[in-house]
């Protein structure tokens, strides 16, 4: 394999590698949901003019937890846990989230919980609030001929539709779409094209987010990897400057690195430190 396609590989593939222990963030996170709610926190809003709900992705969440299979349960429903091909989109209530692997089935079947594949990487998993999403979707809609559709889209999803994609013969008999709504829902971004007959729940606009995520993980692996001996402290990392392919928060991105095992975390009495992982 060329150097440049082992770059990329290294880039975009979460390969399995050893995971990163949390450091004194995670005091402040106690669960999987307040640990969410800081990680949303990091998300650049101003970036995509407000238009797109703030995005977390699922193993941003391993950086702040040791206990995967904790998280997983929290986010990922019971039969879907072994389907790492989907992204996952993680909607809040006032109400705690309890480490309770039923109460998470519970929050699926209730509309609390959506998931969507985003396509960029089969392992990685994204999560948004449910209130930014439906508010998100329904502000890019305000105007259009299709916010109807939209509407009632989301009227029959949120309220209990734990589904990652839809076939033909539900959305016509179940939902009881029209081919030309159907049309529309995909014009809208609300689904995409999974197959032929076949369409995947989609976040409108996330093409952008994608490829600014892309480019920021490249270049914060690149200065891990420019650093001296291959490794930095974290603090460190988090402390430096943007550029111009580092679009969101340095934090945003080490959580990323961390959590997708892309470095390795050392603790040592001046804090963690990241080595890069050939």
């Amino acid at each position: 394999m060329s150097r440049k396609r082992a770059l990329i590989a290294d880039t975009f593939c979460l390969t399995k590698r050893r995971r990163c222990a949390a450091d004194s963030e995670t005091d402040g996170a106690a669960d999987v949901r307040s640990s969410l709610q800081y990680l949303m926190t990091l998300f650049s809003r101003k970036l995509f003019n407000d238009s797109l709900p703030p995005v977390v992705l699922k193993h941003q969440l391993y950086s702040l937890h040791n206990d995967k299979t904790l998280v997983d349960k929290q986010v990922v429903r019971s039969d879907c846990i072994a389907c790492m091909d989907v992204f996952i989109i993680a909607l809040t209530h006032s109400e705690a989230l309890v480490f309770s692997f039923p109460h998470q089935n519970e929050l699926r079947e209730n509309g609390e919980l959506l998931m969507f594949q985003l396509g960029f990487d089969s392992e990685a998993f994204a999560l948004v609030f449910a209130e930014d999403y439906r508010t998100k979707v329904l502000q890019g809609e305000a105007g259009r001929e299709t916010l109807g559709t939209v509407e009632k889209f989301l009227a029959k999803l949120i309220p209990g539709c734990s589904d990652l994609s839809f076939n033909k013969e539900k959305m016509l008999n179940e939902f009881l779409f029209t081919d030309r709504e159907i049309t529309q829902l995909v014009k809208s971004g609300v689904l995409t094209v999974r197959d032929a007959g076949s369409w995947w729940l989609s976040i409108p606009n996330s093409g952008k987010f994608i490829k600014y995520f892309i480019k920021g993980r490249k270049a914060v692996l690149g200065m891990v990897k420019k650093s001296r001996y291959g490794e930095i402290l974290r603090t460190e990392l988090e402390e430096r400057r943007t550029t111009s392919q580092v679009q969101f928060q340095m934090k945003y991105h080490v959580h990323d690195i961390m959590g997708a095992e892309l470095v390795e975390c050392i603790q040592t009495t001046s804090g963690t430190l990241l080595r890069y992982v050939d």
